[in-house]
């Protein structure tokens, strides 16, 4: 199958095309610079119907969009919180936009989404049905999975993904605390009553493959594991596998100033349960997560 990822320079999306070729689908990646082989293909998120030319994508079975700024890493000012929900909400429609004038459009788009839909559930479950929340990131989130209706107008089957915390040494949140825990700086943040919704990046892009071949799931999904932890917990088996202590705590306040503002978003709680991967039959290789920790933190060519 043809399969379109946009967002595949990314952790999530570098690792998804790598997979869909390993088995043999034919991918080609949506960029934003002079495409550099026959596989790449020119696109402005921002520009109307992203900015794609007519017949840029025949022939494609399958999209997949991931791309957007990221959320984590950077003071969130003004001017960027627009660029984290223009990127999104402008990019997902502009793209959705060109799907849906196509004279045989692909069959399903996989469109990236956040478990920021939800925003703070405290300690309470929350699963696909449940409606969003408050705060900057359930807005973004909740136009951004908005913004793919011109494609589902088209009949385009359409699922939303709400990821997780996707855990990879290679990237994202865990290799950004890896060298400190190994250092013995690990730290609990703000309460540490905070749960987290995580996934393996194994299992990730073992549910999305099983999405691209489910007809019948369509609309919200969660790709969280299904066993959310405590900021606290997660802390311990982080500490755990890397023989590790972990005794200190960051307070919340200080984190407020070093993070500017993101805290009031991120450090919420989010509980959330993949019921409609579950339902579906779909068995996750790394439900707990210190098994998940334990197998990312093996070295390259280990055994599991």
């Amino acid at each position: 199958m043809k399969v379109a990822v946009t967002g595949a320079s990314g952790l999530i999306g570098s690792a998804l095309t790598a997979s869909l070729r390993e088995s043999g689908d034919q991918v080609v990646t949506l960029v934003r610079r002079t495409p550099a082989s026959a596989s790449e293909i020119a696109w402005d998120p921002l520009a109307p119907r992203g900015g794609l030319g007519t017949g840029a994508l025949d022939g494609t079975g399958a999209v997949v969009h991931l791309a957007g700024a990221g959320i984590a890493g950077r003071r969130w000012t003004d001017a960027y919180k627009q660029e984290i929900r223009s990127s999104r909400v402008q990019g997902t429609r502009g793209l959705t936009e060109f799907l849906g004038a196509m004279d045989q459009p692909p069959a399903v788009l996989l469109s990236g989404s956040a478990v920021g839909w939800y925003g703070d559930t405290g300690g309470r479950e929350v699963d696909e049905s449940a409606p969003a929340g408050a705060g900057f990131l359930a807005g973004v989130v909740s136009d951004w999975e908005a913004a793919a209706d011109p494609a589902r107008q088209a009949g385009i089957r359409v699922a939303t993904l709400r990821t997780g915390i996707v855990l990879s040494r290679h990237g994202g949140m865990l290799a950004k605390l890896l060298p400190l825990f190994r250092f013995g700086l690990g730290a609990r943040l703000g309460p540490g009553t905070q749960y987290m919704s995580w996934v393996a990046l194994a299992d990730w892009i073992r549910a999305a493959r099983f999405l691209l071949d489910h007809q019948e799931i369509s609309g919200p999904v969660n790709l969280t594991a299904p066993d959310p932890e405590t900021n606290a917990a997660f802390t311990a088996a982080l500490a755990a596998a890397l023989h590790r202590p972990a005794l200190l705590s960051v307070p919340s306040p200080v984190l407020s100033m070093a993070l500017g503002g993101v805290t009031s978003d991120l450090m919420t709680s989010a509980r959330a349960l993949p019921r409609v991967l579950r339902e579906a039959g779909f068995g996750f290789t790394y439900p707990g997560l210190s098994a998940a920790l334990t197998a990312e933190l093996q070295p390259a060519g280990s055994a599991a």
